[in-house]
């Protein structure tokens, strides 16, 4: 599947808890661009505007006034900068716009070489790294998953064009099926993930997608916006006899990470739901305990047991509800999907939708994005599926938690600390 340029791609890698950053300022940039000189967001937040020039050098700051940065470098600032004394930070995408604060400590700390996005096109990106364009960088820092992705995959190609004083890579985004980590890994190389920052905004959506699963939301949204006003009458009369409670319905989730586990805290405590849940790895009993949480061993028992299933496990798992799995679920059952498309056969679960073994679903994440599978838009048309566009992990506070995460994964790796959110480190090998 192709990279997506809007929003994050969750999974529930098992990374531990952080507290994310907050900022209401607008998401903006189409790959080059200054970010609006200020923004409100009712609670104070102001975007400091940060030139897009190559080299973030910013001047000494007080807590009140973050830095501001030097006058633009000279046209050959696509080279390292020549007096290189700090690790260098090769900056893809877009430049930093909600944590100021954080960025001054970072810039002070390393050189940051932010190539411009003709650079960033996998030709030339890869042409760089064989000459060596940006010399022996440390570390690789992508804040924003609608830009930075210009060169494509992270597949073999590249991976071996990095030089050996790359130690760290933190991207945006809590997927990363888009490079190879386990070469990264090979490589001494640690990737970090950014899906502690999207864990709060996942779970939310995916709240709502379970709801509209059991209160036939798509149909009365449909009916509602058919400027037919018997079609409105009919829904009124209809959808009450196909809408249920959430309470006392047993809720089964693929997977157990942040996302996974924010899912369950939200539909336990707030709706009343029972929670099943399965994973690679069983969760300590104390997790359990807290979560009122009940492990189920195999997917095929979890289906069997569950009204709702909801799938928040890597995408990297390859399709996990194909005929034969989908066949397992109660007849009835409602289907939420917030992790990856691959996770599914789309052509399975409509068979499954016509046939009435599954009464609903709700899909934020597709096989083939940008392109919805027809069979599958035909059901949201009749009011059976509601899909959206990738958004569920796409918030303000989402990217603002993106960007300084990335930064804190760099800071602590090339400090001599551990990472906050790595993924790859059953396959790091020391670096000789």
């Amino acid at each position: 599947m192709a990279e997506p340029t809007n929003t994050p791609m969750p999974t529930a890698p098992g990374t531990p808890t952080s507290a994310t950053p907050r900022s209401a300022s607008p998401v903006g940039g189409d790959g080059d661009s200054t970010p609006p000189a200020s923004a409100s967001s009712g609670r104070g937040s102001v975007v400091v505007p940060i030139p897009t020039h190559i080299y973030y050098k910013p001047e000494p700051s007080s807590s009140s006034a973050p830095a501001q940065a030097a006058s633009p470098a000279p046209p050959a600032a696509a080279a390292v900068p020549p007096s290189n004394s700090k690790p260098v930070v090769l900056h893809i995408g877009d430049p930093i716009r909600y944590n100021p604060a954080t960025y001054a400590e970072f810039a002070a700390r390393f050189e940051v070489v932010r190539p411009p996005a003709e650079q960033r096109q996998r030709a030339e990106f890869a042409r760089a790294l064989r000459e060596r364009r940006w010399g022996d960088f440390a570390a690789v820092y992508r804040p924003f998953w609608g830009s930075g992705g210009e060169m494509g995959t992270w597949d073999a190609e590249l991976v071996t064009l990095l030089p050996d004083s790359v130690r760290v890579f933190a991207s945006a985004g809590a997927g990363f099926d888009w490079a190879d980590v386990k070469l990264l890994g090979e490589r001494g190389i640690i990737y970090c993930n950014s899906g502690l920052a999207a864990a709060e905004a996942v779970a939310d959506f995916a709240a709502a997608m379970i709801i509209s699963t059991f209160r036939v939301l798509p149909y009365c949204i449909s009916s509602a916006t058919s400027s037919s006003p018997e079609a409105f009458r009919q829904c009124h009369v209809r959808a009450t006899g196909q809408s249920r409670n959430l309470r006392g319905h047993a809720l089964g989730l693929v997977g157990l990470g942040n996302i996974g586990q924010q899912i369950a805290r939200r539909m336990s405590a707030g709706f009343g739901m029972a929670i099943l849940y399965h994973d690679t790895e069983r969760k300590p009993a104390s997790l359990e305990s807290a979560l009122g949480a009940a492990f189920r061993d195999s997917l095929g028992d979890l289906l069997r047991d569950s009204d709702c299933v909801v799938l928040c496990a890597p995408g990297g798992a390859g399709c996990l509800l194909d005929a034969a799995a989908l066949r397992r679920l109660r007849p009835g059952a409602r289907l939420v999907n917030v992790a990856r498309g691959s996770l599914i056969d789309e052509e399975a679960l409509a068979d499954a939708l016509e046939q009435g073994r599954v009464s609903a679903v709700a899909l934020d994440v597709h096989a083939d994005e940008p392109n919805v599978h027809p069979r599958l838009a035909a059901h949201a048309a009749a009011g059976r599926a509601l899909l959206t566009c990738h958004n569920a992990g796409g918030t303000v506070e989402t990217h603002a938690g993106f960007e300084e995460l990335g930064m804190r994964n760099i800071i602590a790796v090339l400090g001599g600390g551990d990472p906050i959110t790595p993924v790859n480190l059953e396959y790091l090998r020391k670096k000789q």
